[in-house]
């Protein structure tokens, strides 16, 4: 499992950061991947990627802000263009009024799709659990912002205990059949009477990770809710230290509030995204050791950075 940044500018490109969307890679555990946010030129990023665009089966909007959806219309036509693969239908989850953009966008421009998309809108009156399967849930909640804006909690359900095949092997258990038995959580009776209770044989269950993806937001006691335990939280980092007053203004965070929301929340790991352009390489540096003071795992990203989880 690994997050990819390939946008992670504020507002508008610049020569070194792109705007804002990141790719959730999930190729081990359910073969996909998933976008958050998409914005312009998202598509040509992904051409620096190893990402297959047909592999993006979900993309999840934080808010209609056009820094954020711009690249939308572009990457679903380009999805198209891979005629060599098989096409598969795609999922869109965001605020009221991206089904109306996406839908106008392709209208307009006579844009035609080989698959469906199956959109997903909410407000805030209907948030909370907005996506499960067996695998995953995704939580969302409203920030705030200067427009309704939501962020993402993504939890992996826990793993299944993985089997001791050496401590089984000396067990006397032959490789076959019963090994399989046994994985299964099957109790099995040897040739020579002996009882092999699976519970010994295989550790506990594992517990999923859980991924905390916020859109542009003041400092909230939401984004601190959905990043409780948090092994990543991705954070936006417009301002920096002492620009409380204008980030407040603007409806955004400072790096030292996403570092309170970290240390709040009790998160492992904490990448600081959504870097304002007026920020040099040494300004960059400073902003990760201004938040380290107060959350010490702290990282400020780039584009096409690649973070495993």
């Amino acid at each position: 499992m690994e997050i990819q940044f390939l946008g992670t500018g504020a507002g508008q490109p610049s020569k070194s950061r792109n705007v804002s969307s990141l790719a959730l890679k999930l190729l081990d555990e359910i073969n996909e991947v998933w976008l958050f946010d998409c914005g312009e030129g998202t598509q040509n990023q992904i051409l620096e990627t190893s990402i297959r665009p047909r592999k993006v089966s979900k993309i999840f909007i934080t808010h209609l802000h056009g820094d954020h959806i711009f690249g939308l219309p572009g990457f679903l036509s380009s999805r198209a263009f891979q005629a060599n693969e098989d096409q598969t239908d795609l999922e869109i989850y965001g605020p009221v009024g991206i089904k109306s953009f996406v839908l106008t966008s392709l209208r307009v421009s006579g844009s035609r799709l080989p698959y469906k998309i199956h959109f997903h809108e909410f407000d805030e009156g209907s948030l909370g659990k907005i996506m499960e399967t067996d695998k995953f849930t995704v939580y969302a909640e409203a920030l705030d912002h200067t427009i309704f804006c939501v962020g993402y909690r993504v939890m992996q359900k826990d793993l299944e205990g993985t089997l001791d095949a050496d401590k089984l092997k000396a067990a006397g258990v032959p490789f076959g059949p019963l090994f399989g038995q046994v994985k299964n959580g099957q109790d099995v009776t040897l040739e020579d009477g002996t009882k092999i209770i699976a519970a010994d044989y295989i550790s506990a269950p594992r517990p999923g990770k859980i991924i905390t993806i916020l859109g542009d937001t003041r400092k909230t006691n939401a984004s601190i809710r959905l990043a409780v335990n948090a092994d990543v939280l991705v954070h936006e980092s417009t301002y920096g230290k002492g620009d409380e007053k204008i980030a407040r203004k603007h409806g955004h965070s400072t790096n030292m509030q996403a570092a309170e929301v970290a240390h709040e929340a009790g998160a492992k790991r904490l990448l600081l995204n959504h870097i304002s352009a007026r920020f040099l390489s040494k300004d960059v540096s400073q902003l990760r050791k201004d938040a380290a003071t107060v959350f010490e795992k702290v990282h400020v990203v780039k584009d096409l950075e690649e973070v495993e989880i």
